[in-house]
């Protein structure tokens, strides 16, 4: 049975490929008749993309673009080019879906909807409501998963969407238009990098609630790697945010705990430990009102901060209530 409004609407399917030559067949297979457009972007892989046998399984109503990248950019490289070229077509939606068949294309139209009936205007995956699938997921990837969704939260300022990771995502291509794209990262940062550039446009962001799938396919994550260059780009794209959110585009009451609130906090903390080593050294107590100051310097800054954080949530881009 055809839904229309989803024949309504004209939708476009990005998949960035590399190395995945088992699994994309059976992604093509998978993609519904309302589906306008797939754009393949083939990142400079080693396997060969497997052109005959993806127009011979594509639904023939589907037209079908490959594009190549000279050399290998990563996942965001060739998303990007992807969502470029579906830019210059009549497209209302993009969706992007990775080659290596880890997501439930039975929940695309789930992540269709809201968007169509303009209760946001981007909607992702979000692997973590779903305990059944949950408990599939492998643990360290589980434990990684969830602290990296946290960090990304603090970082982006998407503090009520959650799995922000996840590459499953639709987007409004009026929205997509407004993003400036070389701010945005060519390897796995990108799905990070393109939530800190809606942050400031505000768009309202929908999580799906949806399993991921985990067969035989060959991650091309270096996960320790990983650790590392997120943790430095996280803070840069933390620092960025709220430099531009609180003292260049505005000044608020979330501006005046930053401003106090950090100062405070570090004096305290700073202060504290050099009387410390000081008096220590002296084998003798430190004055009641040295004590004094450092304490209560510590406890009104660490107020100041949470405050500051809660502001932070409160403001934070809205969307519809997450959808099961």
């Amino acid at each position: 049975m055809k839904n229309n409004n989803l024949d309504n609407s004209k939708i476009a399917i990005v998949i960035p490929y590399f190395n995945a030559s088992n699994q994309i067949i059976s992604v093509i297979s998978k993609f519904p008749e309302y589906i306008n457009v797939v754009i393949i972007v083939n990142d400079k892989s080693v396997e060969p993309l497997p052109k005959k046998e993806i127009l011979e399984t594509l639904n023939k109503n589907i037209e079908c673009y490959f594009l190549e990248n000279n050399i290998n950019l990563g996942v965001g490289g060739a998303t990007k080019k992807g969502f470029e070229y579906a830019k210059t077509l009549e497209i209302d939606i993009i969706v992007k879906v990775d080659a290596d068949d880890q997501m439930d294309l039975n929940y695309l139209p789930d992540l269709l909807k809201p968007i169509i009936s303009n209760k946001a205007n981007v909607t992702k995956g979000n692997r973590f409501r779903d305990r059944k699938a949950l408990q599939k997921m492998p643990i360290l990837r589980t434990i990684g998963n969830l602290i990296l969704s946290f960090l990304v939260k603090i970082a982006t300022g998407y503090w009520h969407n959650f799995d922000p990771t996840n590459g499953f995502i639709a987007i409004k291509t009026s929205t997509l238009k407004k993003v400036d794209f070389s701010k945005l990262s060519n390897r796995y940062y990108f799905e990070t990098s393109l939530l800190a550039e809606l942050y400031f446009q505000k768009t309202q962001i929908i999580d799906i609630s949806m399993p991921a799938i985990y067969g035989d396919e060959k991650s091309n994550m270096n996960v320790s790697k990983m650790v590392f260059v997120f943790s430095a780009r996280l803070s840069k794209t933390f620092l960025k945010r709220v430099m531009k959110e609180y003292f260049i585009y505005d000044f608020n009451i979330g501006s005046i705990y930053i401003l106090f609130g950090f100062p405070l906090f570090l004096f305290g903390i700073i202060f504290g430990i050099f009387n410390w080593i000081h008096y220590a050294s002296l084998e003798t107590l430190a004055p009641t009102g040295t004590i004094m100051i450092i304490t209560l310097s510590i406890i009104l800054g660490f107020q100041l901060i949470l405050q500051a954080i809660q502001y932070d949530i409160f403001n934070a881009p809205k969307g519809s209530n997450n959808i099961s």
